[in-house]
């Protein structure tokens, strides 16, 4: 049987970086969903194909393109660490930015759906009693595409606990660091520890099977009372 450690360490650590990774997705996935919900532009579809691309690209390819732009010579990493002394590659902070990444367009595709899904006469009509657009939006936009925001947070959640390429090439593999549960589970199986790999992978499956089932339900369209 595997240890407790073996266990909880990356455990713990994938579900840190998976809330951060969803936090900053959903934030992002809700602003610009809502931006695109509401915009008719030249070029809208084809910002919309790029807000997806995360989601189609290889997670190398990502990785790499996070490794260029946030590494010590990368225009952002090199910004920061001169300016904060801050490092984000071999770290979980880097790990969280990866993760955020992969999940943003379940979170944005969500979100987006939600808010165009949203009956406009309602935010039409609180307008026309004098709210304010932040006021619309918190108090009537908001409140009717809650269901599939929080649908498309679940599913992000899910995705960036099972994140592996990208996260391997920014942030490592650095057991207790870095080493989330999809690493471990690479590190095990190469390390010939099958229990481990075997725990490890049924804890994951299980985990995202019943966030799966939640956010089905959701999702699933409410019957008339």
């Amino acid at each position: 049987m595997p240890t407790s450690p073996e266990v909880l360490v990356p455990l713990l650590l994938t579900l840190k970086v998976a809330g951060w990774a969803t936090l900053f997705a959903s934030v992002m996935g809700i602003g610009v969903g809502y931006a695109l919900a509401r915009a008719r532009f030249t070029g809208r579809d084809v910002l919309d194909a790029a807000m997806s691309l995360p989601m189609l690209l290889p997670p190398t390819v990502l990785g790499y393109y996070l490794l260029v732009l946030l590494g010590r010579r990368g225009p952002v990493g090199a910004w920061l660490e001169a300016n904060f002394g801050i490092t984000l590659v071999f770290t979980w902070q880097g790990a969280a930015i990866a993760a955020a990444v992969v999940a943003f367009p379940l979170a944005y595709k969500a979100s987006l759906t939600a808010f165009e899904g949203v009956d406009r006469q309602f935010e039409q009509a609180a307008r026309v009693l004098g709210k304010s657009e932040w006021s619309v939006f918190v108090s009537v936009t908001l409140p009717l595409a809650w269901r599939g925001i929080l649908a498309g947070a679940m599913l992000g959640f899910a995705r960036a606990m099972g994140e592996f390429g990208a996260t391997l090439m920014i942030a490592g593999n650095l057991p207790g660091k870095t080493q989330t549960l999809s690493i471990a589970i690479y590190d095990a199986v190469e390390a010939g520890r099958d229990e481990v790999a075997n725990f490890l992978v049924i804890l994951t499956s299980t985990v995202c099977i019943v966030i799966l089932v939640a956010s089905g339900k959701l999702l699933k369209p409410r019957q008339p009372a």
